[in-house]
């Protein structure tokens, strides 16, 4: 079967663009049958989505980042022409966290993801929901990957910001972890998982997971199963900001949740309302703003993993 390849040139402060001609030649020279198309803009990757499963395609190779990926996957839940667990997604990852790669075993190395892809080895995974808002009107998110909340929100912003300019990476959302500290204000928050009430009180930062890592390698959801049916959420208290700096390699090595100040649940349904706004990332994507519902798709789509 054919693969639809969707390109993002602007992946890893613009790596797609020139690496594309590398990897291009690895896929002629491989020998399987293809087509190749770029996203243009915030949001094309949908588009393309929707555009080739009505083509006929099936197998989705994203050749881009974790946001990328997120695109493709909300292409293919917002469509019902056919049953989301016939199409197959893969990955070349070409971004500047590639998390979902890191948590499947696929390496950063093109000719060896790209054999990965021919080889087809599945697993099926959960997908999650989160419902949030923009501009106080509700929208839907699917995400594979982490979500982000709080001073996760913002630090993504902000890394966001730099990779229209061309200067993403692991090391720029490091920088923006320590210099937007003083700029954070705490919230109030009013947690529920599964009906039951577990917090209330001020957030510093929350992470719910499908898998474990982001922020380029961050293991915030050390204990998430990525097809156990549940959510895996990691909530940081209100704590002094210089904690945040003292416990950093924590962040990187999933020792983070065994601190006084982290908590850690697990379930289905999560509800989260705030005094304030607390804003959200979805797989490195900024989007809305409280109050959040998140749940849970068991098993919702078919990845080619390493």
């Amino acid at each position: 079967m054919k693969w639809f390849f969707i390109v993002n040139p602007n992946a890893g402060s613009r790596k797609g663009t020139r690496d594309w001609p590398k990897i291009l030649k690895l896929i002629k020279d491989s020998g399987i049958p293809y087509e190749a198309v770029f996203s243009t803009h915030r949001g094309h990757a949908i588009d393309l989505t929707l555009h080739c499963i009505k083509q006929g395609f099936r197998r989705i190779a994203v050749v881009g980042g974790d946001g990328s990926l997120n695109e493709v996957l909300n292409g293919i839940f917002s469509q019902n022409d056919v049953p989301k667990n016939e199409i197959l997604v893969g990955m070349i990852p070409v971004g500047t966290g590639n998390d979902w790669c890191r948590m499947f075993n696929i390496p950063f190395d093109y000719r060896k993801a790209l054999e990965i892809l021919i080889q087809g080895k599945t697993f099926v995974q959960d997908v999650g929901t989160v419902t949030h808002y923009q501009k106080d009107k509700p929208e839907i998110r699917y995400f594979m990957n982490v979500a982000g909340m709080g001073y996760d929100a913002l630090v993504a912003k902000k890394t966001n910001i730099m990779k229209e300019k061309g200067r993403g990476g692991p090391l720029v959302y490091l920088y923006f972890i320590f210099a937007s500290l003083f700029q954070y204000n705490f919230i109030e928050a009013v947690i529920e998982v599964d009906g039951e009430f577990v917090f209330k009180g001020e957030i510093f930062s929350m992470n719910v997971g499908i898998c474990k890592y982001n922020g380029g390698g961050m293991m915030q959801v050390p204990y998430a199963i990525p097809d156990d049916g549940l959510l895996d959420v990691t909530l940081i208290k209100k704590a002094p900001k210089y904690v945040v700096i003292q416990h950093t390699r924590k962040l990187y090595n999933g020792t983070l949740v065994n601190l006084p100040m982290v908590k850690t649940f697990r379930g289905k349904h999560i509800r989260i309302r705030s005094t304030g706004r607390i804003y959200l990332e979805t797989d490195g994507e900024s989007l809305g703003h409280t109050p959040f519902t998140f749940e849970i798709i068991p098993l919702g789509i078919r990845t080619v993993v390493g």
